[in-house]
């Protein structure tokens, strides 16, 4: 299930699922703990007698933000419950604490009993073993904890600060299902203490006038020690809830003000999801640094593991995403994480913790006996190559100063190294992490990278350097097209695999990943072979269905939808796929009406996201409706990247009048 509103701050970040339940909860990273473990923290309503929980039926919901901030608009109507409940959740911009506002509203015309309801179910530090919550007098509230992790829960409504009645105790254990059920019948048993596997309810009682509404405004205060999260607490008590609410909503309509500009005179759609993409993606970046490629457990039921983590390769095109957008403080925070986290050989391996770990991976350390490294090596290219980006943007020499040999030259000096007699990168996983071979991906991925330390090298004077790193980047593109080109196919393979005697079998397989023969410069984005390649590509992956979008290759199995007809579902359409075909046909676009295409692509990646304007991984090709992981940065990253290039190639081609203007935003069918 998709997580619809993520909010966060870099610290502490929670997102809701599209029935509005609290599902993850990570602190004190982004990624990591998840204290929830996926679970599911409920909501629910009682009135006058009659109970629902939020994700019953007979809710009709609407989940969104706040036009451009990082504070939910969420509207929910039960007509059997006779209610409307008004919510807004904001974790607040700089203190790791989740505020939570409910207004009920009645639709009967008559005074009301009106009970909330809030259900606490953590594990935390992601188990449930040895967690304690307790009834803190205090404070008239409740408070979890266990090692270095605690949790207080409190709120106010019209009337008074503290929770009118609680529960606490036992869950998933024997026929204990957990304090929710307490919840039903409109009342808590106020048990003060419980200890191992449990969860918390608390209740406020409202008197909704006639017609009229009344509010609740809820908060979780999270903390490192009982004593932190008590001030912490105690302090939005003292300021109001609503305080921390509004100064939140007034941080985050700052924050984007400075980018929404840039998508003036787009399509409404796309110039929000512009915006959108932005918040969305710095609720997934960790303050330390780390960029994490997703945060939605429910993949762990699919594959065992999760998203959690910070893949090199997709922070480093989130890095240039953010670049492009002018986040130099996001971008700089990731390559310094990324300084801290690279081998001492210069290469990067599969992924990290948001806390600079090795991360869990399926790559082995030896194949049929023999050692091999375990890595993909474009990750450690493409953090090189979006460092150039950076600096070009920014020119930041001190920042650059201690970059200069982790993350210039002993890369670019491995890459070097790590070559066949050809010129040609020696084998390692694809960007998919399904495939060890030479790959068109990676070989353009390094040439980027070599090209970017070649300048670097230059801008600072190092001729040995800039000599060697040119040579090493245009035998490599000669190499490129010598052995990965099929004349016979009139298309690059996605894939050589080296023979015994150390020729190339190619795999032909049509692949989306050779936009990268342009993407970072190996290649001109017009030349001959790249057209004849990527002109084919983005035809038969095209998925033809009334739901569209671009598949990742033919016949992909990643939660395949359609097994039956590939050649019309070659694979699930992916978002960052069918944009990359958009940012092709924008890089090689001689005229206005040449853009008319990738204005629709990105009018398509629009209509593609949730109401939130969340974008998942990829789409069910006969429904639309989000598959895997959701929101997924990459996803975000690419429309920001593909906006700013199209920005930039319409302005360029106006001052240049290259053909007859279009005004008239043309409508994706």
């Amino acid at each position: 299930m998709a997580r619809d509103i993520p909010i966060g701050n870099g610290s502490l970040l929670v997102a809701f699922d599209r029935s509005y339940r609290i599902r993850d909860l990570y602190f004190p990273h982004v990624g990591k703990f998840n204290h929830t473990l996926g679970h599911v923290q409920r909501f629910g309503v009682w009135a006058d007698g009659q109970f629902a929980w939020v994700d019953d039926a007979s809710w009709t919901r609407s989940l969104r933000y706040r036009p451009d901030t990082l504070v939910t608009d969420v509207l929910l109507m039960n007509p059997a419950l006779g209610v409307e409940l008004r919510c807004q959740d904001a974790v607040d911009f700089h203190e790791p604490a989740l505020i939570r506002k409910c207004v009920v509203r009645d639709l009967q015309g008559r005074e009301r009993d009106v009970r909330l309801f809030y259900h606490y179910d953590l594990s935390i530090e992601e188990t449930p073993v040895g967690d304690t919550t307790n009834y803190d007098p205090a404070t008239a509230g409740l408070v979890l904890y266990k090692g270095d992790s605690f949790f207080m829960v409190n709120g106010c409504d019209e009337r008074k600060c503290g929770i009118d009645h609680w529960a606490t105790g036992q869950k998933r254990l024997g026929a204990a299902e957990g304090t929710w059920r307490d919840a039903e019948d409109g009342t808590l048993g106020r048990n003060a203490i419980s200890q191992g596997s449990v969860d918390a309810t608390i209740g406020f009682n409202l008197r909704v006038p006639a017609g009229g509404d009344s509010h609740v405004t809820t908060w979780l205060a999270c903390g490192a020690t009982y004593d932190g999260v008590s001030r912490l607490s105690r302090q939005i008590f003292e300021r109001t809830p609503e305080r921390y609410l509004a100064r939140t909503e007034a941080y985050w309509r700052l924050w984007a003000r400075r980018v929404s500009g840039e998508a003036q005179g787009l399509p409404q759609a796309v110039s929000d999801l512009f915006t959108r993409s932005q918040l969305i993606m710095r609720t997934q970046i960790d303050n330390g640094g780390a960029i994490i490629a997703a945060n939605d457990s429910d993949i762990t039921h699919f594959s065992g593991d999760h998203y959690s983590y910070c893949w090199p390769r997709d922070g480093a095109l989130v890095a240039a995403s953010l670049v492009r957008a002018d986040q130099s403080e996001l971008s700089r925070a990731f390559f310094r994480y990324a300084a801290r986290v690279v081998n001492k050989n210069g290469y990067f391996l599969h992924k990290y913790t948001p806390s600079e770990r090795l991360a869990s991976s399926w790559h082995p350390w030896a194949i049929d006996g023999e050692a091999v490294l375990p890595i993909q090596q474009d990750e450690t290219a493409l953090v090189l190559w979006a460092l150039r980006k950076h600096f070009e943007s920014f020119h930041d020499v001190e920042f650059l100063k201690p970059l200069y040999n982790p993350l210039i030259i002993r890369p670019a000096e491995w890459m070097l190294a790590y070559r066949d007699k050809n010129g040609l990168p020696r084998p390692s996983w694809d960007l998919w992490e399904e495939r060890r071979g030479i790959h068109t991906f990676t070989v353009a991925s390094v040439i980027g990278a070599l090209r970017a330390a070649q300048r670097f090298a230059q801008d600072l004077g190092d001729a040995d350097h800039t000599r060697r790193y040119q040579q090493g980047a245009d035998e490599m593109a000669a190499a490129l097209r010598r052995h990965l080109w099929s004349e016979k196919d009139r298309r690059f393979a996605r894939m050589a695999k080296v023979n015994p005697d150390g020729s190339y079998t190619l795999d032909m397989t049509c692949d989306s990943a050779n936009f990268a023969l342009f993407a970072f410069g190996a290649l001109a984005p017009d030349d001959p072979m790249v057209e004849a390649d990527l002109g084919a590509a983005f035809e038969r992956l095209w998925v033809k269905t009334p739901i569209g979008g671009v598949a990742r290759y033919e016949n992909d199995y990643y939660h395949q939808v359609d097994k039956d007809d590939t050649a019309r579902v070659p694979g699930n359409p992916w978002i960052i796929c069918t944009l990359w075909k958009a940012q092709w046909l924008i890089a090689k676009a001689k005229k206005l009406a040449d853009l008319r295409e990738p204005l629709e692509i990105l009018q398509w990646a629009a209509s593609r996201a949730l109401g939130s304007g969340v974008l998942a991984e990829q789409l069910d090709p006969h429904s639309g409706a989000p598959l895997s992981v959701s929101p997924l940065t990459w996803s975000h990253a690419t429309v920001v990247m593909v906006v700013m290039d199209y920005i930039e190639k319409d302005a360029s081609l106006r001052r240049a009048g290259a053909g007859k203007d279009f005004n008239e935003a043309p409508v994706f069918v």
